[in-house]
């Protein structure tokens, strides 16, 4: 599959860049991988360190409120009963760890796939390489203008860190900025499209 390269004003330079077959157009794009490997970047993101007081650990009188029965309600027993507003949650979340491992060759897969679906969907956009002389956020925005991505979700992704380009993207709320080796499957979905640099795709084709 060949793509046609533009400049940073939107124009078309002529050029074209290659992509590799086995990673942009495999035949059969796994869908389960690309959830196994969704669950797992979600999951290890999280901090788990959610935490409700229970029972034992509510400050308050033991003593029994009322007697067993015939009070017409309920029954419970001392004020930290999970009856009553302000007393222990029942079952309540404790802090927990939600790493999990995945196959490197199934995160692959993954990746490929989900790289495959970008490609049929024509949601690659090619790039020359670029760099800013200094930080400028209205400089990426006008990048994003030429391309036809204004408003949309994109990610940019270079072959290498640019740190004038990255603290140019980082203050838009829909754009993110990955270095090509730094890829991984959620990324590559949760954007409209990808715009991508020349040397970058040297990288992308050897996954």
């Amino acid at each position: 599959m060949e793509l046609a390269v533009y400049n940073i004003n939107g124009q078309d330079t002529g050029k074209k860049v290659t992509l590799n077959d086995e990673v942009f157009a495999i035949p059969e794009p796994n869908e389960h991988a690309v959830y196994l490997s969704v669950k797992q970047y979600l999951g290890n993101q999280r901090q788990g360190t959610h935490k409700s007081k229970e029972r034992s650990e509510i400050m308050g009188s033991t003593k029994k409120l009322g007697r067993q029965k015939g009070g017409g309600g309920a029954r419970h027993g001392d004020i930290k009963s999970p009856l009553f507003h302000g007393g222990g949650r029942v079952f309540g979340p404790r802090p927990r760890n939600y790493y999990t491992k995945l196959n490197k060759k199934v995160k692959d897969l993954a990746r490929r796939s989900a790289l495959t679906y970008k490609a049929q969907n024509n949601q690659i956009v090619v790039v020359e390489d670029f760099d800013f002389a200094a930080p400028k956020t209205k400089d990426f925005v006008a990048i994003t203008k030429a391309l036809n991505l204004d408003g949309k979700k994109v990610l940019l992704v270079l072959d290498d860190i640019k740190k004038n380009v990255y603290m140019s993207a980082r203050n838009v709320e829909t754009a993110k900025v990955y270095t090509a080796r730094d890829l991984n499957t959620y990324c590559v979905l949760d954007n409209k499209a990808m715009i991508v640099t020349e040397s970058s795709i040297e990288v992308m084709n050897k996954f």
